[in-house]
């Protein structure tokens, strides 16, 4: 769609205003979006749900975008010439011209991808999940339509819940059905195996179920996804990605994205979505988004553990146990460092704490950069980010705080993009049906321990999911489509090869310290490869984006 277009609609909107779904039927989306907004663009939003993009200009010149509230839609925007040029991505508006902007990449460091609003190129922005634009009179505004609100039943009835969450799932599940094949990505976690029980349900046929395996130890979940398939009596289908599937697809699918994009998962994605393309499915279901809305990361149970620091007697905290776990005794024992390690963090309020997790930070911003680099980025700006986000929800609890952040960075700025992005490369479409708007509702209002009961993890949806999810799958560890890069290139030559010239490469641009990269590929990858073999990911990423999409790109003296 050419950016000078003067309407772009994605997704599928539901207008809950009768007449404007009846409009959308009868004259098309357009005419409903246009009618929807008309009268007051800034309350047009109160009635839309599902997934969308809108952008829109009037013959005035007044242009309105609009994106749903977890962005599995996409709208970006630019400033040119007196008017709001719109696109569903950043490098359609680029035109080839626009610079690349050395924050964008800091943040894409931090984050492994770059948040709205902010996107790799200097003036060109993308709206964030729940936001709408107005530009008007030459004046532009960005602001949220929508922000979570928890309200919490009390004393509810499990049975009750059980019974709405299950025919909650199923018609969800039934929605995102396009009329083909019933499909979904299968990992043998709990959440994609509800969903390939629930399609079947749904259509009421076998759905055909698409799983990736890896030939390393630990990260392998075939036999999970095997026995959900078997459960559920699922057509299923299996890949094995290899390091020459990497060496092969590591460059286009890179490049596929609008900007850097980090999230290793992207490649095992891409290659599950291919296999259920060539098998003739036009449309695949994925999981994502049952942790986030029910409380099924473990990082909950662990900072739910730091909260309980701020019930220790303040008297006790600061006259005892700061003084003498901040001492070297503490350093003697085991159990004495453990407990120093507790209170560094739990003094350190969310979200800050979790900069402390956060792998360029622990390695050292002035380690890795160069100073070129350094003196053009601000390295507060996305703590900062973290922070307006963090305060977004009202008075909830902090359980739901956590969930509501991980609506944003975890799933908005990095899960859906990967599924999106692998699947458009792939050439199929895809749903999220764990993220339909009446399952989000009905997330808002369990309580707090429905979510995370002690230390249990998603409660309520694996009390409610019991009899029909295998109990195996109940009691497994999360893992997901992970991928064992850091393995792989310290074994194989070819991936080895593609990582260091892609790592030398962008030391070459003056992004990163040839000596840092030196470090990381020949002492720290080897000793560590689970870990350091992250960095590693993201920088060989970075450089193959900016390869095919911005080759001349090097860090100037400011």
């Amino acid at each position: 769609m050419p950016v000078t277009d003067s309407f772009l609609a994605l997704g599928s909107p539901r207008f809950s205003d009768p007449r404007l779904a009846e409009l959308a039927s009868r004259q098309g989306v357009e005419a409903a979006w246009r009618q929807a907004v008309s009268a007051d663009p800034r309350s047009a939003m109160a009635g839309v749900t599902g997934d969308f993009a809108v952008g829109m200009r009037e013959d005035s010149g007044r242009t309105f975008l609009a994106v749903d509230r977890f962005a599995i839609r996409t709208m970006c925007y630019c400033l040119q010439d007196g008017q709001l040029r719109f696109a569903a991505r950043a490098d359609e508006l680029a035109d080839g011209n626009a610079d690349v902007d050395p924050q964008a990449i800091f943040d894409y460091l931090y984050f492994h991808v770059i948040p709205s609003p902010r996107t790799i190129y200097k003036g060109i922005f993308r709206l964030p999940p729940g936001h709408f634009a107005l530009f008007e009179n030459g004046h532009l505004t960005v602001a949220p339509y929508w922000a979570p609100v928890f309200v919490e039943q009390r004393d509810p009835s499990f049975g009750a819940l059980k019974d709405e969450f299950r025919a909650l799932l199923r018609e969800a599940v039934a929605s995102q059905l396009d009329g083909g094949k019933p499909a979904c990505f299968l990992s043998g976690g709990t959440d994609s195996s509800t969903v390939a029980g629930m399609a079947g349900l749904a259509s009421g046929k076998a759905a055909a179920s698409y799983s990736i395996g890896f030939d390393a130890q630990g990260y392998d979940e075939m036999e999970f996804a095997r026995l959900a398939a078997k459960h559920f009596k699922t057509e299923h289908h299996e890949y094995y990605v290899t390091p020459e599937d990497l060496v092969r697809s590591i460059p286009s699918v890179a490049a596929h994205f609008d900007q850097p994009f980090g999230n290793s998962s992207a490649l095992p994605s891409y290659y599950c979505a291919k296999m259920a393309r060539e098998d003739g499915v036009s449309k695949i279901l994925a999981g994502d988004g049952g942790d986030e809305l029910f409380g099924g990361n473990s990082r909950y149970a662990k900072q739910k553990v730091f909260g309980w620091y701020d019930h220790v007697p303040g008297p006790i905290r600061r006259g005892l146990m700061e003084p003498l776990l901040g001492t070297g005794a503490a350093d003697v024992l085991a159990v004495t460092r453990k407990a120093r390690s507790y209170v560094e963090q739990a003094r350190v309020p969310m979200p800050d704490r979790l900069q402390m997790y956060n792998l360029i930070m622990r390695l050292g911003v002035n380690e890795v950069l160069t100073p070129q680099m350094l003196a053009q980025i601000d390295m507060a700006g996305p703590l900062q980010l973290q922070r307006q986000v963090w305060q977004s929800p009202q008075e909830c609890s902090p359980l739901n705080r956590e969930l509501a952040f991980d609506w944003r960075f975890t799933l908005a700025e990095s899960d859906l993009p990967k599924v999106l992005g692998a699947t458009g490369f792939a050439g199929i479409g895809v749903g999220f049906p764990m993220l339909d708007d009446r399952l989000l509702a009905f997330s808002l209002k369990l309580p707090t321990d429905y979510k995370l009961k002690g230390q249990r993890l998603r409660w309520f949806f694996k009390e409610a999911l019991r009899g029909f999810l295998p109990d195996e799958i109940l009691v497994k560890k999360k893992q997901g489509f992970g991928l064992p890069f850091g393995v792989w290139v310290n074994a194989e030559p070819k991936l080895k090869a593609l990582a260091s010239e892609s790592l030398n490469s962008l030391a070459r641009r003056g992004v990163v310290r040839s000596d840092f990269v030196q470090t990381l590929l020949t002492k720290r990858l080897p000793e560590h490869p689970g870990y350091f073999g992250e960095m590693v990911w993201i920088l060989m990423m970075l450089e193959q984006w900016l390869a095919v999409k911005a080759p001349r790109f090097s860090v100037s003296n400011p």
